[in-house]
């Protein structure tokens, strides 16, 4: 079962005003929805919620939300940060049944980087995807996903297929998809070459079409 419990108090006021209200009383604002239900605008303790928190094992897993005497299992979807201070600004439960078969995106973790015989060589880790979709119960949503990178050479590929998951746990996206590939320098930098050459002769259409424009413009007026 969930190791974070969120008392939450339910809000009066909705929107804007209703978040501000929270926060100048020292709360975290939310909105618990899904389910059958109707959205509730609720608030948490700012102390209580940082800590669950930054115990990192509250955004994307299982919690207990307690409003007095009830409580219930929700996932956390989503917590916004503020962007000067980074403190808790708001965020969204998701209602669900501890055994309800959700889709979830779940942090990849790359490990043994030192094993890694490319890597060794001074190529680099190019990491495509840093969550993967998983579809799995409410209750076994697993902490991270992590890759062994022991024995990958330069021009090898780490794909979704090659995850290992625990049991009852599936991929919800393409068994194909790349998740990491590790390359050499050179394959880098000519990624990058290309990519430069690329904004370069974007520039420079640009610069051409602006001239032709202010020539068209130029021809209008002596007209």
């Amino acid at each position: 079962m969930a190791e974070i419990v969120l008392n939450v108090e339910v809000r009066e006021r909705t929107g804007t005003g209703g978040a501000r209200d929270a926060r100048r009383a020292g709360m975290v604002p939310g909105v618990l929805y899904g389910g059958d239900k109707d959205p509730v605008a609720i608030a948490v303790k700012a102390n209580e919620f940082r800590k669950a928190l930054f115990t990192g094992k509250l955004l994307g897993h299982l919690v207990t939300l307690k409003y007095g005497k009830e409580s219930q299992p929700v996932i956390a979807k989503d917590v916004q940060m503020h962007p000067v201070s980074d403190e808790p600004w708001h965020f969204d439960l998701y209602r669900v049944d501890v055994h309800q078969q959700i889709k979830i995106a779940v942090p990849v973790h790359f490990i043994n980087h030192d094993e890694a015989p490319g890597l060794k060589r001074g190529g680099a880790l190019n990491v495509a995807l840093h969550d993967v979709l998983l579809s799995c119960a409410a209750d076994q949503i697993p902490e991270d996903l992590v890759v062994d990178l022991t024995g990958l050479d330069i021009g090898s590929a780490i794909r979704v297929s090659d995850l290992k998951l625990p049991a009852n746990v599936e991929a919800a996206i393409d068994l194909d998809t790349v998740i990491a590939t590790v390359t050499g320098v050179s394959a880098q930098a000519d990624e990058d070459d290309a990519a430069d050459a690329a904004a370069s002769e974007e520039a420079v259409a640009a610069d051409e079409a602006e001239a032709a424009a202010d020539a068209a413009s130029e021809e209008g007026g002596e007209a």
